[in-house]
């Protein structure tokens, strides 16, 4: 039967821990053709880079700032403030990502460096590696001096954090545009004025990725990223509006694997559908799907570790296969998210402040007008 999606948003019991680490898995496959064979016309490519246009990889990101875009825009509207809604934000990203980027230095870095200890250290490299990487406040930084130089994939050390200071761009973004329609929902009186603001906005921005893809006008991954993450929240504040159905479901899938035929057709296809397709997967398949749950979640750690573990592997056993790399650079990368997961992310979360999960009294309420509409 049928149900509309706010139906099934009403707590923690859904696929988007097994969502998000299939997306990092996808990330980590996507990674292994250029990091065991390396990049060039003759060398091989991801099959469905060749037939699609497309890499899993870019498919993954785009996953996950759908489901970004839904799930904190869920935590903006339910936080107590927006002290804990940052704080929450903060204890979610940094700790993990700082023990990382530590381990890339102080332990990929230093054993695998060409330079002296000392000449490594100190360089100037280094210490935009470590200062970019765990602020994330003026971009990343992807190589360390002399580390991995004669790899197939050459000099980078972790490629895969630049999306990350989109992320923490895309918060703040949220929470100043939330406060903004709130604002001006306020001077029309228009209680559903924040849920048309933030839809149309979606509309616009992904209208316009998909144009600026044919004709670009624009940052590319700016616009992308906009526009795939304030989709998800514009699913999450139309939430009584849209209907979760398996009919619905397997005419968007059969309408995309049509598009297929034509990778511009895809392309517009993709962006048009995936949104729906991510949140039927993640709410409404259930039964034993669901114990994945108890394992925890590891996508973060498999994103930000996969990476350095693969070029590792490719400095440490030449001439590797895809397949070889795959294998082995899933099973260590498991096994360092995780280790992030149980000593690091999962004690951290338990800082968040307990009223960060508590609803907002109507006044406080970032999208108080949004409460009155589709509370």
């Amino acid at each position: 039967m049928s149900k509309m999606l706010s139906e099934y948003n009403t707590g923690r019991d859904n696929n988007f821990n097994l969502i998000r680490f299939i997306a990092a898995s996808l990330v980590l496959y996507s990674h292994c053709f250029p990091l065991a064979i390396g990049i060039g016309p003759s060398l091989q490519e991801e099959p469905l880079s060749v037939f699609l246009g497309i890499t899993l990889s870019s498919i993954a990101v785009d996953i996950f700032f759908i489901t970004s875009g839904f799930l904190i825009c869920a935590s903006l509207y339910r936080t107590s403030s927006l002290k804990s809604f940052f704080w929450a934000r903060v204890l979610r990203i940094y700790p993990a990502l700082i023990v990382a980027v530590l381990f890339s230095v102080f332990c990929v870095g230093l054993y695998f460096t060409s330079l002296p200890f000392a000449e490594f250290i100190s360089d100037k490299q280094t210490l935009k590696f470590l200062y970019k990487n765990t602020t994330l406040l003026t971009g990343t930084v992807s190589s360390l001096p002399g580390v991995f130089t004669d790899n197939p994939f050459p000099g980078v050390v972790n490629g895969s954090l630049w999306t990350l200071p989109y992320e923490v761009k895309m918060y703040i973004a949220l929470t100043l545009i939330a406060g903004a329609f709130t604002a001006i929902q306020k001077r029309v009186h228009s209680e559903k004025f924040t849920t048309y603001g933030f839809t149309a906005l979606a509309g616009l921005s992904l209208a316009g990725h998909i144009v600026n893809h044919f004709h670009e006008f624009t940052s590319v991954n700016t616009l992308r990223f906009f526009a795939t993450f304030f989709v998800g929240a514009a699913f999450y504040l139309n939430r009584k509006k849209i209907i979760m159905s398996a009919k619905i479901h397997w005419i968007l899938i059969s309408l995309l694997l049509l598009s297929t035929l034509n990778t511009a057709t895809f392309f517009i296809a993709f962006y048009l559908i995936l949104p729906y397709l991510v949140f039927y997967f993640a709410y409404v398949p259930s039964g034993k799907i669901r114990s994945f749950n108890k394992f925890g979640d590891y996508s973060y750690g498999m994103y930000i570790y996969a990476f350095p573990i693969q070029q590792i592997i490719a400095a440490t056993i030449k001439n590797l296969s895809v397949m070889s790399m795959l294998a082995m650079s899933f099973l260590a990368t498991l096994a360092m998210a995780y280790l992030s997961w149980q000593l690091i992310e999962k004690n951290c979360l338990k800082l968040k402040p307990k009223a960060a999960r508590k609803p907002l009294p109507e006044k406080m309420a970032i999208l108080s007008g949004q409460r009155v509409a589709n509370e």
